[in-house]
């Protein structure tokens, strides 16, 4: 039998709630995010920026909203201009873009819409562009699960539509998708970035 002295008993009680107390406080410390942590968290929806951005690379983001009842998702990677030349630049002219960075922009639709006077059903599809001085094309592709445009076929293109670049006043720092409703049965996918801003108009089926 080991007999255990009081004294022993308590300090190994003490060193029972001491250890307990510290998991409580790593679990605390684990769980509290820095200021630049929050910041990426809560730049998954980007919002309007004008201002530059501190943060490095380019963030995870997620665009979404409803027109009429169709709703409508778009996931892709959102680039900072940081100072530097976009159009005709970093981004070149007349080539296939991904409209984002590190994978093809995916865009989802969960029920049938019209684009370019064509039906597209419900679905995930690559959204990709072709900038050029005058105007773009907008390409919506079967093969969504892309890295940049390096898989690219145009035999997948579901639908081409050229539409003119809008200037606009006001700088977004970083690339910005919003879903744009115009009733209940028509509205734009809209992208802004630098001071271009580019639509793709939809209609519901």
């Amino acid at each position: 039998m080991i007999v255990v002295g009081k004294q022993s008993l308590l300090v190994l009680l003490i060193s029972i709630l001491s250890f307990s107390c510290a998991q409580k406080n790593e679990t605390k410390t684990d769980l509290t995010q820095s200021p630049t942590e929050k910041k990426a968290v809560e730049s998954f929806v980007i919002q309007p920026q004008t201002d530059r951005d501190t943060l490095k690379g380019s963030l995870r983001a997620l665009a979404t909203g409803k027109i009429g009842n169709l709703s409508v998702t778009v996931n892709y990677y959102s680039p900072a201009v940081r100072g530097r030349v976009i159009w005709g630049g970093l981004v070149p002219f007349d080539q296939v873009w991904v409209t984002g960075a590190h994978r093809a922009t995916s865009i989802a639709f969960d029920s049938a819409v019209k684009i370019g006077g064509k039906e597209i059903p419900a679905g995930k599809y690559a959204f990709f562009t072709i900038p050029s001085k005058a105007d773009w094309t907008i390409i919506i592709n079967k093969n969504w699960n892309q890295h940049l445009a390096d898989n690219y076929d145009s035999k997948d293109d579901v639908v081409r539509l050229k539409v003119k670049p809008e200037i606009e006043e006001v700088h977004q720092e970083r690339l910005r998708y919003v879903i744009e409703s115009e009733g209940t049965t028509t509205g734009e996918i809209a992208i802004y970035w630098e001071k271009l801003e580019v639509s793709l108009p939809i209609s519901v089926q």
